[in-house]
């Protein structure tokens, strides 16, 4: 039979069996309005209770201070329009202008909301992340002005897998609170949960955004962590659920998936991170020693375990991928909420990277699914792919003949 590899669990991530069987029961039999008071309505609530306590757990939150979404998307968006629209209010309104920090490389919930934002009269710096692909805490104190509200720096990259020094920017903005300031910490953490250590606590962070799907939950189901004390203008309005700020029967099944998912990445963390983080390492070291202009992308060490960002020059990353996958080995070029885009990856740009190396750039995303026997086919089949379209180009001498 023909073998089908995946390598884009940055894109989705599979069920796990364990939050499937978890969910069950609320696709069949137990399917009462979580918002309605009789029997089957609290038989529900009761399960999302649970999830909450779950989420919570997971992050170092308390329940009540997460609030259910439909993924990454929709948080960010609540996150940073919910904020900046409830200080925007008559009553609260103390300077004509308000500003925003933020950085090149966050995913485009983040960065394309923000862009929005500017088109409404906000300001907001973009913050260069150099040839590590990290944010300098210095920069961010630079950039910080009077009437600065947010900052909003992601905690590990989608593409590159970097780390961000968000603890620090969270002692930052906590030091200039305590001086009087209102300023806030968002950060996008859909990549990081279930990966790293994730602790709000730790972090500072006012704001935290996650998705299920990352983490081997279901599609369409995400939180916001929401500090106690933080207020936000709700994004969907229509109805009192979660606590008011978003509207809409609540999905039971898919929050029960979450709070398991949650549950078990918390538990099996540094097991996955082991197992996974060597795969992605014999993966890295193979192609950078062996393929002749394989550039890794971002810093080495203060990253994920489980993306390995490569660029090949010559190539462009669209082939490889078409070509990888007609072997059945699934990768990606970048983020997926910017499949279809012609143009580089915004993110390997910020590096400083050339549009060769941008356009060469492929993304290989681990998961505790995966198996040594999916690297094997990697490399089995990797040097070859990366040559054939080599050979396409004029003048082109394979390494045997140089």
């Amino acid at each position: 039979m023909f073998r089908r590899v995946y390598f884009d669990n940055s894109a989705t991530t599979a069920i796990d069996e364990r939050v499937l069987e978890a969910m069950m029961p609320y696709l069949t039999d137990n399917y009462g309005n979580a918002s309605s008071i009789h029997f089957f309505g609290q038989q529900t609530r009761s399960a999302v209770d649970k999830a909450r306590h779950q989420v919570a757990a997971a992050v170092n939150a308390r329940p009540n201070e997460i609030v259910f979404t439909s993924g990454g998307t929709e948080s960010n968006n609540l996150a940073i329009r919910g904020l900046v629209e409830m200080l925007s209010q008559p009553s609260l309104v103390t300077s004509p202008e308000r500003h925003i920090v933020t950085s090149t490389i966050e995913h485009p919930a983040v960065r394309e909301v923000c862009a929005d934002l500017e088109k409404r009269g906000f300001a907001v710096t973009y913050l260069p992340v150099y040839e590590n692909g990290i944010v300098r805490v210095d920069d961010v104190r630079q950039a910080i002005r009077e009437n600065t509200v947010l900052i909003s720096v992601m905690t590990a990259n989608n593409e590159i897998g970097t780390l961000q020094p968000v603890a620090e920017i969270g002692r930052l903005v906590r030091g200039l609170r305590d001086s009087g300031r209102r300023i806030w910490f968002h950060t996008d953490a859909v990549q990081a949960v279930g990966k790293v250590k994730v602790d709000v606590e730790e972090m500072g962070c006012d704001l935290l955004s996650l998705s299920g799907h990352k983490f081997h939950a279901p599609k369409g189901i995400g939180a916001l962590y929401i500090r106690r004390g933080t207020r936000l203008r709700s994004q969907n309005v229509g109805g009192r659920q979660e606590r008011g700020l978003r509207g809409g029967t609540e999905p039971v099944a898919q929050i029960v998936g979450l709070g398991r998912a949650a549950e078990l990445a918390a538990d099996e963390l540094t097991e996955r991170a082991v197992r996974v983080g060597a795969m992605r390492d014999r993966l890295e070291h193979f192609v950078l020693e062996n393929i002749d202009g394989s550039v890794l992308n971002g810093d080495a060490h203060v990253r994920l375990t489980n993306i390995s960002n490569i660029s090949f020059r010559e190539i462009e990353g669209e082939g490889l991928l078409i070509n990888l996958d007609m072997h059945g080995i699934a990768v990606s070029t970048g983020s997926a909420c910017s499949s279809g885009s012609l143009e580089p990856s915004p993110v390997i740009r910020s590096l400083g990277r050339s549009d060769d190396l941008a356009r060469g750039a492929i993304r290989f995303s681990l998961s505790k699914d995966n198996t040594d026997d999916d690297i094997d086919l990697v490399l089995a089949t990797l040097p070859s792919a990366v040559e054939s379209l080599r050979k396409l180009l004029p003048g082109f001498k394979s390494s045997a003949e140089t």
